[in-house]
């Protein structure tokens, strides 16, 4: 093996011109190219860029991407059709190039119900950062019904890492398994992994330059949340909260996000009399989210089936003190007291009470907004950043190989 590791990294779709896994994905393949001889297997989306043109310092393989189900792309992106075509792809690159490689890493999908491809080619491999598999809590469920019928087959999923030989030799055979939070290795218990580590799958480019936040010349304590308008983000349970912060004039949330959940949530702040202490804006260009961030003064995120939390580290990238729920991803980023507080998740009503009572004591404690932004802002610095997180994976693989 060469000082400098030659690494097979293997997922359905890498591009800098998408979201989600996809450029996730991407980000990790441009933070570990100069560190390591990598090699890229994914399909190509007809839509963008090449991918070689994309990674100029990675050796690029890519095959036409099958457009079914393209038409739903929520569905398509649960249900990965086209996995079946890629693990044949793959199996066949491994049989003609396996040998050139030190270790093979599926870096997507994140959630935990693909078999790899890697499994039986002889080379050690890595999977993960693995997420999701979060349930819906009892209270919740009732306010949930607007989910389409698909998002139900997640209920299978603890099924079949229980029953699933090939998921569960997937990750029994994997040299390392990496996981977005404690919780997944929770989820993996009836499996004996032959190691795992905690490992958020995302980052940040760069850290916003350090401000002091000021008041406002409007005398507001600004709250801001940022996520998809679907209601496992938290939007109402902070509308609630903020109903139950009536007799305070000095707070004003502002919503930045669309789906379904929006107009749910407007119409909770008519019927809750906080509407004009409440803006919707929907959907907005990525340039005026991040001014959002910089000019508010709490972020608010009580998302209770969230499996990572971006939106937290963009948060903490700008200073922003942040309230979170106890649960999933975001309990694993969010350490209370030092970065910002976090909210119980038991009933509806009392997350409400908890981020009411958590906006209240930020609100009235600017020193304590000041000393979570900046714990905050030094988290990320230390390991949000993508070169320093690509080479912590660069760590993870010597001791994967070293454990062999």
């Amino acid at each position: 093996m060469s000082a400098r590791l030659k690494v097979l990294m293997i997922a359905p779709d890498i591009s800098c011109e998408a979201t989600g896994e996809a450029y996730v994905a991407f980000q990790w393949a441009q933070a570990l190219a100069p560190l390591v001889d990598l090699t890229t297997a994914s399909f190509q989306d007809p839509g963008h860029s090449a991918l070689s043109t994309q990674l100029p310092e990675a050796r690029v393989v890519t095959w036409p991407r099958p457009t079914i189900l393209d038409s739903n792309p929520r569905l398509r992106a649960m249900l990965k059709p086209e996995w079946p075509l890629f693990m044949r792809k793959v199996r066949r690159y491994l049989r003609a190039h396996g040998a050139e490689f030190d270790i093979a890493h599926q870096i997507m999908p994140q959630a935990m119900r693909y078999a790899t491809p890697l499994r039986g080619a002889g080379l050690p491999y890595v999977i993960g950062p693995l997420g999701g598999g979060l349930s819906t809590p009892k209270a919740f469920a009732a306010e949930g019904g607007g989910a389409k019928w698909y998002t139900r087959l997640r209920a299978l999923d603890h099924l079949r890492l229980r029953y699933d030989p090939a998921l569960r030799a997937s990750y029994g055979q994997a040299a390392l398994v990496l996981g977005v939070a404690p919780y997944v290795r929770d989820h993996l218990a009836p499996i004996a992994l032959r190691d795992y580590e905690n490992v958020l799958e995302l980052g940040i480019a760069e850290a916003a330059p350090p401000e002091a936040r000021k008041p406002r010349e409007d005398g507001k304590i600004h709250l801001l949340h940022v996520g998809r308008g679907v209601r496992t983000k938290g939007l109402r349970d902070v509308v609630r909260a903020l109903a139950l912060l009536a007799e305070r004039d000095d707070l004003h949330l502002t919503s930045a996000g669309a789906g379904e959940e929006i107009a749910l949530c407007r119409a909770e702040a008519e019927r809750l009399g906080v509407a004009d202490r409440c803006t919707f804006l929907g959907a907005i260009p990525r340039a005026e989210v991040e001014t959002l961030y910089q000019s508010a003064d709490i972020f608010v995120f009580p998302s209770w089936r969230e499996p990572a939390g971006n939106v937290l580290y963009e948060a903490m990238r700008w200073g922003l003190p942040v309230i979170a729920a106890a649960r999933g991803g975001p309990d694993g980023i969010v350490e209370e007291g030092v970065t910002g507080l976090k909210c119980a998740v038991s009933t509806p009503e009392a997350l409400a009470r908890d981020v009411a009572r958590a906006i209240a004591r930020l609100a009235d404690d600017a020193d304590l907004r000041a000393r979570l932004g900046a714990g905050g802002r030094a988290k990320v610095l230390a390991e949000g950043l993508w070169p320093a997180k690509a080479a912590g994976l660069v760590t993870l693989y010597h001791r994967a190989l070293e454990a062999r």
